[in-house]
């Protein structure tokens, strides 16, 4: 954080893009290790930077968090029990960060893509079927529009992008 506010002298937003996903077991057989990677991967990451960002982001007088959540935090399925419950702690830290800083005209919300058209998952599962998956494209125009003026009232959301359901 201090080399981009040394570089840019301030920062007007946050995009959390980083996250993982570990899936196919139930909550019962789920050991320690994958639920404690699957929470440092997608809340504690986004915690840390946090942290960091949201002092320069409310002295910016208008600063933007976005972060790129999951479908799975709000629509949880069998056998993702662990990422499912890190995302939707994902998306109780930008309801929160939304509120607490409400008064210096920031905003904090959270994109709910479905599954993403990406090479890692088409070879994860090349038996689906592409053509109903999120374009990143799309979430990123979101996200685009999210960090705009445009976007200035909207606080607090979590905004679903599930595809051709």
């Amino acid at each position: 954080m201090e080399g981009i506010l040394a570089r840019f002298g301030k920062l007007d937003v946050l995009a959390h893009t980083v996250g993982g996903f570990a899936g196919g077991q139930s909550v019962a057989d789920t050991d320690d290790t994958t639920f404690q990677r699957m929470f440092d991967l997608n809340v504690n990451s986004f915690l840390h930077i946090l942290r960091a960002s949201i002092p320069p982001l409310r002295r910016s007088g208008g600063g933007r968090v976005i972060a790129i959540g999951s479908r799975a935090a709000v629509e949880p399925g069998a056998g993702v029990g662990a990422y499912s419950a890190s995302k939707a702690a994902m998306v109780s830290l930008v309801k929160t960060v939304a509120a607490e800083n409400r008064d210096a005209v920031m905003t904090a919300n959270v994109i709910l893509p479905g599954t993403m058209d990406t090479p890692a998952n088409r070879m994860a599962m090349p038996g689906a079927n592409f053509s109903k998956w999120v374009q990143p494209a799309n979430v990123a125009g979101l996200a685009v529009w999210l960090a705009s003026d445009a976007a200035k009232h909207i606080n607090g959301a979590a905004i679903p992008v599930y595809g051709d359901i």
